[in-house]
C-alpha cells in the first residue's frame, strides 16, 4: 500500500492508507531533539488541532515495554523525565502516542472497533523481544481486542538494502522468528542484510494481525527527506510517529 505525502504550513508527513485514526509519520521537515521535545510537540499543535499537553512519549530503550497510558499521563508532567518504555497503548481520546525514531521502525496501530491506538519504536533489539506483537497482546488483554480488527502500519525506517550487521542481530532474529527468519535474512560478505520491516510484518501476522502496510522508503537511502543515525551520526535529529483517537 502505497503511504500518502502531505505537506502542511511546513511540516511534511506521512499517513498510511489503512490506519482508521489521526496519524502521522514526519519526515526531517521536523527536527525532534533529544532535550526538546516538549516544545517540538507544540509546534505540531496548529496543524494537527492537539493540546500540546496530550502528546505522551516514553524515554525509549530498545526493549519490550509497554505502558498503557490514562488521562494523567501528560507531557507537561513527563517531559524532563518520561518514563522508560518503546510502546504505548491507549484508550483515551485526543491523547497522542508519539514515538521516535531515526532508522529504527516505527509502528502505528488502530483497532476501530474497541477504539484502541498504539505507537511503537521498534530497533532491532526490539524487534527480536517481539514488542509489536507484545503491542497487540495487550490491546486483546487490556481493552478486548480482535487482532483480525487491529490495522498496522509500518513507517519510514531502514531497509534490508542499508542495514548490514554482525552474528548477534541474525542469531536474535532467529530466536524470535524461528525458521521464518531466512524471510528477513541475507548473507552479504561475512556480514548480514535484515529486513526490520518484513521481521515486523511477521510477527504481527504471527499475532493475528492481517490488515499491515509499509511504507517503503528506507531512511538512509533517503537521507535528505529523513533523519537516519546511520547517515547523520549523534548531529541527527529524528522523526516522529503519532496516533491518536
Amino acid at each position: 500500500m502505497i503511504f500518502s505525502e502531505i505537506t502542511d504550513k511546513g511540516l511534511t508527513y506521512l499517513t498510511a492508507p489503512n490506519i482508521s485514526a489521526s496519524h502521522a509519520f514526519t519526515t526531517r521537515c521536523a527536527l525532534f531533539e533529544e532535550k526538546s521535545k516538549s516544545s517540538d510537540m507544540r509546534m505540531l499543535c496548529g496543524i494537527f488541532g492537539l493540546h500540546a499537553d496530550n502528546f505522551v512519549y516514553s524515554h525509549q530503550v530498545h526493549g519490550h515495554i509497554i505502558r498503557v497510558i490514562t488521562k494523567k499521563d501528560k507531557a507537561v508532567k513527563e517531559a524532563a523525565n518520561p518514563p522508560d518504555g518503546d510502546g504505548l497503548v491507549t484508550q483515551i481520546p485526543g491523547i497522542a502516542l508519539t514515538v521516535f525514531s531515526a532508522d529504527c521502525v516505527p509502528i502505528l496501530l488502530h483497532d476501530p472497533v474497541k477504539h484502541v491506538v498504539a505507537a511503537v519504536h521498534a530497533g532491532w533489539r526490539g524487534t527480536s523481544l517481539n514488542i509489536a506483537q507484545a503491542a497487540v497482546h495487550i490491546m486483546q488483554s487490556e481493552f478486548g481486542s480482535l487482532a483480525s480488527d487491529v490495522q498496522a502500519a509500518i513507517g519510514p525506517s531502514i531497509s534490508k538494502c542499508c542495514f548490514e550487521t554482525n552474528e548477534d542481530v541474525k542469531t536474535a532474529l532467529y530466536k524470535a522468528l524461528g525458521s521464518s527468519g531466512d524471510l528477513c535474512v541475507s548473507a552479504s560478505g561475512g556480514k548480514y542484510l535484515i529486513d526490520l520491516k518484513k521481521a515486523n510484518r511477521l510477527m504481527l501476522s504471527m499475532a493475528g494481525v492481517e490488515n499491515i502496510s509499509i511504507s517503503g522508503d528506507c531512511t538512509v537511502c533517503t537521507d535528505d527527506k529523513y533523519w537516519s543515525h546511520r547517515k547523520h551520526g549523534s548531529s541527527r535529529g529524528s522523526q516522529a510517529a503519532m496516533i491518536w483517537l
